[in-house]
């Protein structure tokens, strides 16, 4: 499919059965263009091969007696937009310098989502590839880039993508982004793509002029039309987004994908297609260890068990509910669908222990049952989070989650986050306390941004506070340039923040280096609630070797007594401060002493302290 350099020319090949004659035009729209009629093939394909030309030509299709030429398909680049023409493009001559990266498993990931048009004041992957470094010593271990598929107008999210196999093309070219995940192999970083195979954006869509049996009839989703996967003359269609699934590893040498909304990728064929995408991305990667990550609202375990068992075989899933129910402790709001994840301490602890707290109960804000089985499921395959792009953006004025609770209450959430067993995910600018916002922001025509607009403020609705004039005078134009540029990282904030960013970076090297944090074994640990807004997460390390982690998000808590096993240290041992939210390089005001012969057990307010056994008894706190 596409256009192929081959010997003396380009051959080009497209697939579209609901036309009699297919043209490519070269160079369209210039003085010197050729047309050229491509033979008919079965099953709806046309190809052919037009000679003396290479890399960089232009082109586009000429369908039956349409003179408005169409972008290829599966354009490897759209230089003027989804709107103007594909150009040719060789990806062979980038040389390459990461032969030796392994690729990316699932343990011991912590993973940095990142938007490339905010992620720099430039907005491109060149200047993108200059900050790798700082996310290689934030001790990030592989970068989660929000889609890139072409898409229209200046800026958007990426979620609207409509050619899905040329890069956007605002942020560079297809050579700068295999430039930037060939300087993030040399650091380390592995980089897994956010990809869209649910919908496709309503501008720019042309998927339609080539073949109706793109869409189905058959589903609905709530931002278009969906796939066809598994009705009539599906097939092509089902190869379509294999080949771009593969696409982006075999030439951009990404490490993996992040699937977008699988709730609404439908397929009742026998093998689904997410079983199949797995398969194939596992096919290309190779010798190289390949990630693959679903969002999935209704959280649905198969996708991650393995495909003998009638699963999917897919590696992780988003975990929301312990996103909702930390942002209810952080914020002390609980609307919407924050409603039914309250922020109680049980819910950290049997997050810790099991994933999902929906795992089939009744889910009353959604009026039926939620979740699936997966209690058996390893802790790494539960990705945590405390920010991404869709919650951030969902707080009305776009605000991160500092100013919206307090430095103690963040930071002790933050340490359970980075220190659960769990794979832990930060949104970009999290570790450094961002200052911008970050706003939903979409370029598009008028009167389709007047709908984007229409629809943003009535998805607010659900929040009591936005379901009023007032609230709703809060929401920024999603289409006005000026909501997209206020959310560019500001560069400054890590060093203004320093504290912030040194307590990520310290928590992550904990959780790197210390053997027990590390683990992310099974079953590897057990809670206690020991307050309102208190408890204690035991990890249990080899030969007693445990770890304490307590987390404290209300007032201080003298435990006097303390009748509760998990607070005993081993055998002749006692506790020590490992590490304490409270220590003053990250902006607190001291550790006192957290457990003693005197005076008990005494957590302060608003902190998490992570502790270890060290020999003889005696005082404990920092020792």
């Amino acid at each position: 499919m596409g256009a192929e350099i081959v010997a003396g020319g380009v051959h080009f090949r497209v697939w579209a059965p609901r036309r009699a004659r297919v043209q490519v035009v070269v160079a369209p729209g210039e003085a010197g263009a050729r047309r050229v009629p491509l033979s008919a093939e079965e099953r709806g394909y046309f190809s052919g091969q037009v000679e003396g030309i290479g890399a960089g030509a232009r082109y586009a299709f000429l369908l039956d007696d349409d003179e408005k030429p169409y972008a290829d398909p599966v354009s490897r680049w759209q230089p003027e937009g989804p709107h103007g023409p594909s150009e040719v493009i060789d990806p062979s001559t980038f040389a390459w310098t990461d032969a030796g990266f392994p690729g990316v498993g699932l343990r011991g990931q912590v993973i940095y989502e990142m938007h490339l048009g905010t992620f720099t004041k430039e907005g491109t992957w060149e200047a993108a590839a200059r900050r790798l470094p700082e996310l290689k010593d934030l001790g990030a271990t592989t970068l989660e880039l929000m889609p890139i598929a072409e898409f229209p107008g200046r800026f958007g999210w990426g979620y609207d993508g409509v050619c899905m196999f040329a890069p956007y093309h605002h942020y560079g070219t297809p050579d700068d982004v295999r430039r930037f995940v060939d300087r993030a192999h040399a650091l380390g970083l592995g980089v897994i793509l956010d990809v869209v195979y649910n919908h496709l954006g309503p501008d720019g869509n042309y998927l339609r002029q080539f073949a109706h049996d793109y869409f189905s009839e058959r589903y609905t989703t709530d931002w278009g039309e969906a796939l066809n996967f598994d009705g009539e003359r599906s097939g092509p269609v089902r190869e379509f987004f294999l080949a771009n699934a593969g696409y982006w590893l075999d030439e951009f040498h990404m490490d993996g994908l992040r699937l977008d909304a699988t709730q609404s990728i439908f397929d009742s064929s026998g093998e689904h297609i997410l079983a199949v995408i797995g398969r194939r991305v596992r096919e290309v990667g190779g010798a190289r260890t390949t990630l693959i990550i679903a969002e999935n609202e209704p959280q649905e375990t198969r996708l991650v068990r393995p495909t003998e068992k009638g699963g999917y075989g897919l590696d992780a899933l988003w975990n929301d509910d312990y996103h909702h129910g930390a942002m209810a402790a952080l914020t002390g709001r609980s609307q919407a669908y924050y409603s039914e994840t309250p922020g109680t301490p049980q819910e950290f602890i049997s997050a810790a222990k099991w994933g999902y707290l929906y795992q089939g109960q009744r889910y009353a804000w959604q009026k039926n049952r939620r979740g699936t089985a997966g209690l058996d499921l390893a802790p790494a395959k539960f990705v945590t989070f405390l920010e991404n792009h869709d919650q951030v953006a969902n707080s009305a004025r776009g605000l991160r989650l500092h100013a919206l609770t307090s430095r103690g209450r963040l930071a002790a959430m933050t340490a359970l986050t980075l220190l659960m067993p769990g794979t832990p995910m930060l949104f970009q600018g999290q570790e450094c306390a961002s200052s911008p916002p970050f706003l939903y922001f979409a370029d598009h025509g008028r009167d389709l941004a007047a709908l984007v607009r229409k629809g943003r403020a009535h998805f607010m609705e659900q929040f009591p506070n936005m379901a009023h004039d007032e609230g709703q005078g809060l929401l920024d134009d999603p289409a006005a340039p000026e909501t997209f540029e206020k959310c560019k990282l500001d560069p400054e904030d890590r060093v203004r923040h320093a504290s912030t960013l040194a307590m990520h970076r310290d928590l992550i090297a904990l959780r790197r280096e210390d053997p027990v944090f590390s683990a992310q074994r099974p079953r590897g640990l057990d809670g206690a609630v020991l307050g309102p807004e208190a408890f204690v997460l035991r990890y249990f390390g080899e030969e007693g070797d445990d770890r304490l982690l307590l987390v404290n998000l209300g007032r201080d808590l003298h435990l006097v007594p303390a009748p509760e096993p998990l607070l005993a240290p081993p055998s002749g041992m006692r506790w020590q401060v490992l590490w304490s939210s409270e220590d003053p390089h990250y902006g607190g005001d001291g550790t006192p002493s957290i457990e003693s012969e005197e005076e008990g057990w005494f957590l302060p307010g608003q902190s998490a302290v992570a502790m270890r056994p060290v020999m003889g008894g005696g005082r404990g706190g920092q020792g």
